[in-house]
């Protein structure tokens, strides 16, 4: 950490010292070897993060390729009146993108803290370590391929579920399913990797506590209670805070892919990332695409602004700024 000059103060017989602040320049002159080992990083960061935001530009232009930025013609707000033209469209895409983050949010965060306890409190750790590799494979599946794996459970001809129970049910044909079928796979494909992190929480817990806990009379539902829970708590806050951030935005794998394109779903699993996809390849808008990814993003950066107002009213300690 940077050092800090000091004043001494006398006031009505009372010495007070008192911190100043070192500017950005003073401390860039006292430490160039954090400079040097920072910059590729911040370069990286810049060129790939920042850079990029030019292209919000486009958002107002009917954008052409082969025009570029400065040429293509400047169409105002037009790209987000095709956007929200239709109103029951928008309405209704906005309302799956809202409904599905908080379903896979809060129900993935609390399997994420469940499975953490659960591995953490296993009484075999080498068990428990391959149980934990072998739930994160799903996160390096492919949508591309998940689909498959959904199709072969629920194709209406030969689907596992349907040969099973003797049924003939059209999953792909009926919209009512597919919450529950997109929770599942959700689920199933994020759950093991995210619950990692909490896990890496628990193992700086210090063992004197539960020790102290055991010795009091406490027993492990207590111990949990009172002692792994409040030490999940700050890593819980700043996770569903960067996830608020991405209020608007949803996995288009899952919406478009694993539900096949299919229409007659659409009522059910339309989210804006698919509808965007599905606009792009029947006709390339790039205009219309930037202004719906600014849309999601200052939605989200609102959110998240107003998430962690909260937050840091509450709990300053738990914000993330």
């Amino acid at each position: 950490m940077a050092k800090r000059a000091k004043d001494v103060v006398f006031s009505d017989g009372k010495v007070t010292i008192r911190a100043k602040k070192e500017g950005v320049l003073e401390n860039i002159k006292k430490h160039p070897a954090y400079v040097v080992f920072a910059l590729p990083a911040f370069l990286i960061l810049f060129f790939i993060m920042y850079v990029p935001m030019g292209g919000i530009i486009m958002a107002f232009q009917d954008f052409k390729p082969m025009k570029g930025f400065f040429k293509s013609d400047f169409v105002g707000f037009d790209n987000f009146k095709f956007l929200f033209a239709s109103k029951s469209v928008f309405f209704r895409m906005t309302k799956n993108t809202l409904i599905y983050y908080v379903i896979f949010t809060g129900l993935g965060t609390f399997l994420n803290v469940v499975l953490a306890i659960a591995l953490d409190q296993f009484v075999f750790k080498k068990t428990a370590r391959v149980m934990q590799t072998m739930m994160i494979i799903p996160i390096f599946i492919s949508y591309a391929a998940v689909q498959f794996i959904v199709y072969a459970f629920i194709a209406s001809d030969n689907g596992l579920i349907n040969r099973v129970l003797g049924t003939n049910i059209a999953f792909y044909s009926d919209a009512n399913y597919w919450p529950a079928i997109l929770t599942v796979v959700k689920i199933w494909n994020s759950v093991g990797y995210g619950s990692v992190l909490y896990m890496s929480v628990l193992a700086g817990v210090d063992t004197a506590l539960y020790e102290a806990a055991q010795i009091d009379g406490a027993n492990k539902w207590q111990q949990i209670w009172h002692i792994t829970l409040p030490s999940l708590v700050p890593m819980i806050t700043v996770m569903l805070l960067l996830s608020v951030g991405s209020v608007m935005r949803s996995d288009t794998g899952l919406f478009f892919q694993v539900t096949r394109d299919s229409g007659a779903l659409y009522e059910r699993t339309q989210v804006i990332d698919s509808y965007v996809l599905n606009a792009i390849l029947k006709s390339p808008e790039y205009g219309f695409t930037a202004a719906a990814s600014l849309f999601q993003s200052t939605v989200g950066l609102l959110m998240m602004l107003l998430a962690n107002g909260a937050v840091r009213k509450f709990s300053p300690e738990n914000s993330l700024f």
